[in-house]
């Protein structure tokens, strides 16, 4: 048999959770079983990966101590890492008891949210052990908290050894019809190795870099899209110049965020999308319309004439667009 010891607290010389494990050790090492012990705030940069320790385990408790309020944030991100990468299969055939200890208040509490975390893992449990230490010297001293120690760690040997089943829990049945959608497709197999990826910060540093690097891409191409944008690419392949021509456009097109401007100097054709200063002929139409003459449907001339096209500026300027540009 094997049982693995996941512990959240601190790791510091006067935690009473750290007593209380060793005691079990002890006793479990008597009856020949297997124990392994993760201390998590040794493991913090990798609790990710721990789900996969829990694969040749008969059994684990989960020890952690209340220093403050709660479970404390290690245990917290294991129970996490479980939930998303752990093999669900597994951990249903998996005992846990929770071992809590306080220095302040919150023991209870905080055996109750290991229980119902495991019971909501789908895992099968076992009773638990919790106790408020004011002095340690003291409880260490009692002979009658050794006892009840030794007799929790035989509980748990026994419990495991003689698969004793506990009745039916109604969070299983809840878990099955409200967290559906929030589990994943991987397979085990598939998020175990996800949960090494994550652990491993130089990959998610390569991760991190390999999508700005794509992202900068998208954004040049994006940018020259919106460079080379609607109407644009016709506009510059049916420019003809018209020596000594100069003028300046600006259209307002129904449904665009940004006007198209058109600035005509000679030979040279600047078109693209901003607003410009006072321009020589300030046009509106629709984005419908404008396809209609750069298609050749229509003139700009004609789409004045009927409507299509309002515009306020000089009249020959506005006729000159249907010279430089003969679709």
């Amino acid at each position: 048999m094997k049982i693995n010891l996941y512990y959240g607290g601190r790791g510091v010389l006067d935690d009473p959770t750290l007593y209380v494990i060793n005691k079990m050790e002890d006793v479990l090492h008597e009856l020949k079983v297997t124990t392994v012990r993760y201390n998590l705030y040794e493991l913090k940069n990798s609790i990710t990966t721990l789900p996969q320790t829990l694969k040749e385990a008969d059994g684990i408790i989960l020890a952690t101590t209340v220093e403050w309020i709660g479970i404390g944030g290690w245990m917290q991100q294991f129970l996490d890492a479980c939930w998303l990468y752990g093999d669900k299969e597994k951990i249903s055939r998996l005992y846990m008891q929770p071992v809590v200890m306080s220095t302040t208040y919150g023991e209870k509490e905080g055996l109750l949210t290991l229980r119902n975390a495991w019971d909501m893992l789908g895992g099968l449990p076992c009773e638990g052990l919790s106790g408020y230490v004011e002095d340690l010297a003291a409880f260490q001293a009692d002979e009658a908290y050794t006892r009840l120690i030794e007799k929790k760690a035989e509980n748990v040997y026994r419990t495991i050894s003689q698969k004793i089943v506990d009745l039916p829990s109604s969070s299983q049945a809840v878990k099955r019809s409200i967290t559906r959608t929030h589990q994943n497709d991987l397979t085990p197999q598939e998020n175990e190795q996800l949960s090494k990826y994550i652990s491993d910060d130089d990959y998610v540093r390569r991760q991190k870099s390999d999508l700005e690097e794509l992202a900068g891409i998208f954004s040049e191409k994006l940018g020259e899209e919106l460079k080379d944008g609607p109407f644009l690419k016709q506009l510059k392949e049916s420019f003809l110049p018209e020596l000594g021509f100069s003028a300046s456009y600006q259209i307002l097109i129904d449904g665009m965020k940004e006007p198209l401007y058109i600035v005509v100097d000679g030979d040279k054709l600047d078109v693209g999308y901003k607003e410009i200063l006072e321009p020589d002929v300030l046009a509106r139409m629709s984005e419908k319309t404008l396809a209609a003459v750069l298609d050749g449907d229509a003139t700009f001339q004609k789409v004045f004439m009927t409507g299509d096209m309002t515009a306020k500026g000089n009249f020959k300027t506005l006729q000159m667009l249907d010279k430089v540009f003969p679709f």
